[in-house]
């Protein structure tokens, strides 16, 4: 059975861990990139079908592109940080099944003629795979600074134009400047949030 994380690491996960706005001026290279995708390609998703696929925007000209699909603050933030990923989702994931889901290659069929099934189980298992994301890139001491506010269209035709991939949310990572956070916010307690039956 796997041990329990420490308190230290799981304050470094979840309590301790911030939204940024802002960003150190510290390059990520590109192989700290391989071990983040490395690190969540492990998550779980459905039929382990992995519909989620990764642009990350390193360079100043992808960053500035991107940036100019995003709302003002956004784009800001985007132009900052090292680099900021699209997290984007493959529509056609399931032809990927028989390789990924081997002990049964016909699950392949539960989605390809049912285009809601697959709608469905793409946008959550994708949105997943971003929250592994984050997690991984916490884990490999990086900060996050997931986003929405931005155009899917006009981001999906710049980028995505000769692929069928989708955007989905924004993630820049880096290591974030402390100034950049807001004072924490409060969460739902148990009661508000949870029922046990």
């Amino acid at each position: 059975m796997p041990e329990q994380l420490s308190e230290q690491a799981l304050d470094t996960l979840f309590r301790d861990a911030r939204t940024y706005n802002n960003w150190l001026d510290k390059d990520i290279e590109e192989d700290t990139l391989h071990r983040l995708y490395d690190l969540l390609k492990w998550g779980p998703t459905s039929a382990n079908c992995s519909p989620a696929r990764f642009l990350f925007c390193r360079s100043v000209e992808a960053k500035a592109r991107l940036a100019g699909h995003a709302m003002a603050t956004n784009a800001e933030k985007i132009r900052k940080a090292p680099v900021t990923v699209i997290v984007a989702q493959h529509p056609r994931f399931y032809d990927w099944i028989p390789e990924l889901f081997p002990h049964n290659p016909d699950a392949r069929e539960w989605f390809a003629p049912n285009p809601d099934l697959a709608e469905t189980t793409m946008f959550r298992n994708a949105t997943l795979q971003g929250a592994y994301l984050i997690v991984a890139a916490r884990a490999l001491g990086l900060d996050c600074g997931p986003m929405s506010g931005f155009d899917n269209a006009a981001v999906d035709a710049d980028f995505f134009a000769d692929s069928e991939w989708r955007s989905n949310f924004l993630c820049s990572i880096g290591y974030g400047d402390p100034e950049s956070i807001f004072p924490r916010h409060p969460r739902l307690d148990f009661d508000q949030a949870c029922s046990v039956l």
